[in-house]
Order: structure tokens, then sequence, then C-alpha cells
């Protein structure tokens, strides 16, 4: 257990003590004719880089952006064929009703008018 302890530790130490850092100095002249010096110091550790790091995590906030836009705009295309489809099927179904109404309105008369021919003819 020491051991792993130890060897735990030794790994810390190791990646803590592999920093390396960048020292970048710019010197800006102002409008007055006086100068400015900005130093900035980066440092990276050798096994994880950070801004790597994070230009990888907004690449993939970026991503999941666009692709949750897309997947909301293909919603509302369905949404919008379903609708366009429920009323073609309801139209559809009105016309049908119709042709059964004046098929059967249709078969009535015939049956009537097969019923009066029938009476006639037993008259006779």
């Amino acid at each position: 257990m020491k051991k792993h302890i130890l060897a735990a530790f030794a790994a810390s130490a190791v990646i803590v003590s592999c920093t390396q850092s960048t020292t970048k100095t710019e010197k800006v002249e102002n409008p007055d004719g006086s100068s400015t010096t900005t130093t900035v110091t980066e440092s990276h550790t050798g096994f994880v880089d950070t801004a790597k790091v994070d230009k990888a995590k907004s690449d993939v906030k970026t991503t999941v952006s666009k692709t949750g836009e897309k997947i909301n705009a293909a919603g509302e295309n369905i949404k919008t064929e379903a609708s366009k489809v429920g009323k073609d099927i309801k139209s559809g179904a009105q016309e049908v009703g119709k042709d059964v109404k004046n098929t059967a309105a249709k078969g009535a008369q015939k049956v009537e008018d097969a019923a009066k021919k029938l009476k006639e003819d037993l008259n006779k």
C-alpha cells in the first residue's frame, strides 16, 4: 500500500515539475509619446494543454448547439408536414363521407323505384 502511495506522489511530482512557461513582452507606444510594456507569462504542463482542451470544449458546445438547432428545425418541419397530412386525411374523409351518402341515396331511390314498379305490376 505504501508503494502505491509513493508511486502516486512521485507521479504527481513529475507532472508538477514538467511545467513549461512562456513569457511574452509587448511594448505599446501611447499617443502622448510614452510607452507601456506588458509582460504575459503562460504556463503549460507537458501532459495537458489547457488551451487545446478549452478549444475542444468550445468546439463541442458549438457542434451540440448547431445540432440542437437542426433537430428543432427538423421537428418544426415534421410538425408542419404532419399538420398538412392531417388536413388532407380530413378532407379525404369528408369527400368519402359525401360519396357514401350520395351512393346510399341513389341506392335507396332505386329500391323505392323498384318497389313502386313491383306494386304497379302486382295491381295489374
